[in-house]
């Protein structure tokens, strides 16, 4: 009788992994084979077909085992394979193996879309280089930073918003590890005066990855940033962000028009974008005509056209807005205004029948519009066009398995609490989940200003950004503060994380 996957998975108590630390990771795919345990002289493998069978049969031969096959699908077979073999030497155990090896070398070529799970028998740098690339992934990480100092190389990844050192190559291997950046990037790796940027395209254990790179010249060698860009993020929608139900009854409601500009705000890396391709796939239809124009293009949307600027050829977000407008667009989404002239344009889309969707950098959503007027666009051109402004931030969830609740501190309460009442907070004590931090993942705060007679009447009347969130407020209007008490009073999150993201002074109002 053939044995199988219990629950059609495997899960880690099935798992020694040690045992795979001396099977190839090429073996293993190629033959649909996944190791599971040495246990009283046999060796077991989930395996889908006969090819995996076999290759359990001699590699169980030999180590001397007597082979113990467990069937199972080729999906979760893969699944397993990609997980597991992915867990497999941090970028500190690959650091300890090079120090034995010539730190010079660095390899000349990249091969795509090979997986770089796959790249473990390559020259040293590549290997650093690829086990950099599977920690970030593994730890969930956005970033990656390669720091140079006088004497000293540091690497830094940014998970749900926050920077932690993970290494400290010697500074020897500073300019390999930079050229095997510049070169997977496809980049110039003898200029080492200007500012570059790149991009890469690679599977990491099965996942199709893109990372943009950005390096800048400082005093000790160049700077290296690179973004992580899981490409399955962007199927995220307007319901995972973290808008509540009313709030996001009134924010579709701002999508289902057919005029008007819509506005996404906060500072770099509050996933504005992020909010908008949500809000492009909430109201892509077949009798929709939707296009981008992006610097970047993040990540790729299904049935709607993205254009990315390249101001080198002159390909602005200005010029590019003008052609777009021939195209017969109905939704046309601009990724950021950065000038007078995307602005205008951008304005004269929304008042001859286009819906214009956008992002600027302000802290609230009230100085979305002064900033429009500071720019040089007309106020009464701001009243008639604009629609809403959506002011966001991320805040950390707490870790679903470690997070209890406990008692506010009395500087949290004063700078928190309302004067009618208690707050409960919840908060994580850490745990190997969440690597300590108490943590896990991230969620939007919001401020929805939707753009009524009363604010464009301010608006053509010059006020300034507190007078005009005044009068949004007083017609029901959550700042991003009292959104961030909401998520700590539901347990989402903690006090430290919305007083770490929002500014009191910039809430402009009492809340």
């Amino acid at each position: 009788m053939k044995e199988s996957l219990k629950t059609g998975r495997i899960m880690d108590d099935e798992v020694e992994l040690p045992l795979l630390a001396g099977i190839p990771l090429t073996y293993a795919k190629g033959n649909l084979l996944m190791p599971l345990k040495r246990q009283d002289g046999w060796l077991s493998g989930a395996v889908a077909d006969e090819g995996g069978l076999f290759a359990l049969f001699d590699l169980a031969r030999e180590m001397s085992l007597k082979p113990k096959p467990i069937w199972g699908e080729k999906d979760a077979i893969l699944e397993a394979i990609n997980r597991y073999y992915g867990q497999m030497g941090s970028a500190k155990d690959v650091m300890e193996d090079i120090r034995e090896d010539d730190l010079s070398s660095v390899a000349t070529e990249f091969e795509k879309p090979k997986d770089i799970l796959e790249l473990t028998e390559e020259a040293p740098i590549i290997r650093l280089l690829n086990a950099l690339l599977r920690q970030a992934l593994k730890e969930r990480a956005s970033d990656i930073h390669i720091e140079p100092f006088e004497k000293d190389l540091e690497v830094r990844i940014r998970v749900d918003g926050v920077l932690k050192k993970i290494l400290a190559p010697p500074k020897i291997i500073q300019e390999a590890l930079v050229s095997r950046v510049k070169i997977m990037a496809n980049l110039d790796i003898a200029e080492r005066r200007l500012p570059q940027d790149g991009r890469i395209r690679l599977l990491i254990g099965g996942r199709d990855i893109d990372i943009r790179v950005s390096l800048i010249p400082t005093i000790h060698g160049e700077r290296v940033v690179m973004r992580i860009l899981d490409r399955k993020s962007g199927s995220i929608g307007l319901k995972e962000l973290g808008m509540d139900d009313s709030l996001r009854a009134r924010f579709e409601d701002l999508l289902a028009r057919q005029n008007g500009i819509i506005l996404v705000t906060g500072p770099t890396g509050s996933g504005k974008t992020t909010t908008l391709y949500a809000a492009l796939k909430r109201i892509y239809s077949e009798e929709k005509n939707i296009v981008t124009i992006e610097d970047p293009v993040e990540y790729e949307l299904a049935g709607i056209g993205q254009i990315q600027i390249n101001p080198r050829i002159g390909l602005t977000f200005a010029s590019g807005l003008r052609s777009i407008l021939r195209q017969d667009p109905d939704v046309i989404m601009v990724g950021e205004i950065r000038d007078l002239e995307t602005a205008q344009i951008a304005i004269q889309a929304s008042l001859t029948g286009h819906l214009v969707l956008s992002t600027l950098h302000t802290n609230d959503a009230a100085s979305a519009i002064a900033r429009l007027i500071d720019i040089g666009v007309e106020p009464f051109l701001v009243a008639s066009s604009l629609a809403g402004v959506l002011a966001q931030r991320l805040v950390r969830r707490n870790c679903a398995g470690c997070s209890a609740p406990y008692e506010m501190s009395a500087e949290e309460a004063a700078s928190l609490l309302r004067p009618d009442g208690r707050l409960k907070a919840v908060k994580g004590a850490g745990c190997a989940k969440c690597g300590g931090t108490g943590y896990m993942g991230r969620m939007g705060i919001f401020e929805f200003l939707p753009v009524g007679p009363a604010e464009r009447r301010l608006i053509t009347e010059r006020a300034d950004a507190k007078s005009i969130a005044e009068q949004a407020v007083a017609y029901g209007m959550r700042t991003l503060r009292e959104d961030g008490l909401l998520k700590v009073a539901s347990g989402h999150t903690t006090p430290e994380e919305v007083l770490r993201v929002t500014q009191k002074e910039n809430d402009g109002i009492q809340v």
